[in-house]
């Protein structure tokens, strides 16, 4: 046989094996592909839902989990196959800590197989954000809501805690999430907004904070999202800002309008907590900040 036959026969041999083992190569990447992502929440009582009804049963009590969440919602919507972590109270040190007796730490959920993970997480840590809430509630009913006395008591005492122990321990618990799953997609959400901007008529008697104090405790809740971004920004996490979308939609507006359920009158038996139309709100936040769905 000559050397151009024989060429042209190992040619004809090559060719073969390729198209025959060409869908053997193809299928498992389709395969991935179609797969649903393995998704993991995270986090405190705003990602667990706590207080809106009905409770996920697979969770523990004390968790106050909602089978509503917005992670829920998420995965729902996108197809994701979700392992839901969450847990009403959970500040970053549960993430490796167990948080309740018999609760797994947050973190025990990840693995290298993770593709997506989000959270929110900051809110509770050196109880912040929830000392800041009671204080000028007790404050506002003493002074039947008018001036600023939660504002000049504390001063600028939380937004330190928020710049010296909330955003390192945010950091920190976002680095642990990418050492635990390195392949995965992280996203952190800012908290949507609990009061407006200003003082608004009847907004007293939902929420007893003084007028004055409403831009105070505003701001406050503006500095622990910007202490979020920053700590996502660092760590290389996706960070879905709430603040436009729950603009409007905060715990002074009536039923149907709010996002966050009030101190008084309000529909979740846990307050000052995203309802469900608030739960869903962050969903459509995130799957728009992800491309999903």
């Amino acid at each position: 046989m000559s050397l151009r036959a024989r060429t042209r026969r190992l040619a004809a041999t090559v060719v073969a094996a390729v198209t025959l083992a060409g869908p053997l190569l193809v299928l498992p990447a389709q395969a991935h592909a179609d797969a649903p992502l393995d998704y993991v929440a995270l986090g405190d009582s705003y990602s667990a839902g706590s207080g809106v009804l009905p409770l996920d049963l697979s969770a523990p009590l004390e968790c106050a989990r909602s089978s509503v969440n917005y992670p829920h919602d998420l995965a729902a919507s996108a197809g994701l196959n979700l392992t839901d972590a969450t847990c009403g109270g959970a500040q970053t040190k549960d993430f490796a800590g167990s948080q309740y007796p018999g609760v797994a730490p947050q973190l025990d959920a990840l693995d290298v197989g993770t593709d997506l993970v989000t959270m929110t997480i900051g809110g509770n840590d050196s109880n912040t954000f929830i000392n800041a809430i009671l204080a000028c509630g007790s404050a506002g009913v003493v002074t039947l809501g008018f001036g600023h006395p939660c504002q000049s008591i504390y001063g600028s005492s939380f937004d330190d805690t928020i710049d010296s122990t909330t955003y390192p321990a945010i950091r920190s618990a976002l680095a642990a999430v990418r050492a635990k799953a390195p392949n995965a997609r992280v996203a952190i959400l800012g908290y949507p907004w609990i009061v407006p901007a200003q003082a608004v008529s009847g907004c007293f008697a939902k929420m007893p904070i003084a007028s004055g104090d409403i831009p105070y405790l505003r701001d406050l809740e503006s500095h622990l999202n910007a202490a979020v971004q920053r700590a996502a920004a660092d760590t290389g996490a996706t960070y879905v800002d709430m603040s436009t979308a729950s603009d409007g939609h905060d715990a002074c507006q009536p039923v149907g309008t709010r996002w966050i359920e009030p101190v008084l009158w309000g529909s979740n038996y846990v307050p000052v907590h995203p309802n469900a139309i608030g739960e869903a709100a962050m969903a459509d936040r995130t799957a728009a900040a992800l491309g999903l769905g």
